[in-house]
């Protein structure tokens, strides 16, 4: 089984893929002072051309650190919070139908309280717990994504792959 090493979340190597803010003990600009400051605009998540966007919570379980499945959305990106622990995310980038790139996954740690913006069709699935039984993370879409624009694949057994940390 091919193994890729979990690394760090930095902004040089994710952009390819996305961007990410620490919505927890916030940096950089912002609106106020304590007791109420406003960090403004840390984050945006791109929906498409969708008026509202939707707060769903996927639940992972920890589970043995092996990609078995991908998925992508065509015409939306996707937001990832982990509120209650690490995760481990892999993602790979977008590319032409009928292609999966699984050569080209990378896998990154993502500290709970850091919410991941995911490009469009940038290839993804449910994050792994790291630390803890369960971790709690809140996912961004437009309102029924799962069933409109969600293309998922399930790497057969001799092609998954093995995370290392």
């Amino acid at each position: 089984m091919r193994q890729v090493r979990a690394r760090e979340l930095d902004l040089e190597a994710f952009q390819a893929y996305g961007t990410y803010g620490r919505m927890i003990d916030p940096k950089g600009e912002r609106i106020g002072s304590p007791p109420a400051e406003f960090f403004r605009d840390m984050v945006q998540v791109d929906l498409g051309s969708s008026a509202s966007a939707s707060m769903s919570v996927c639940r992972v379980e920890r589970r043995p650190l092996v990609i078995e499945s991908l998925e992508y959305h065509d015409v939306c990106g996707e937001g990832v919070l982990p509120l209650d622990g690490d995760v481990l995310i892999h993602v790979a980038p977008a590319t032409p139908p009928g292609e999966i790139p699984l050569e080209r996954i990378e896998v990154f740690r993502v500290p709970r309280g850091t919410l991941v913006s995911i490009k469009p069709g940038v290839w993804h699935h449910a994050p792994f717990a790291l630390d803890e039984e369960a971790v709690n993370v809140l996912v961004v879409l437009p309102e029924r994504t799962y069933a409109l624009d969600c293309e998922v694949h399930q790497i057969p057994k001799k092609d998954q792959i093995e995370i290392k940390v």
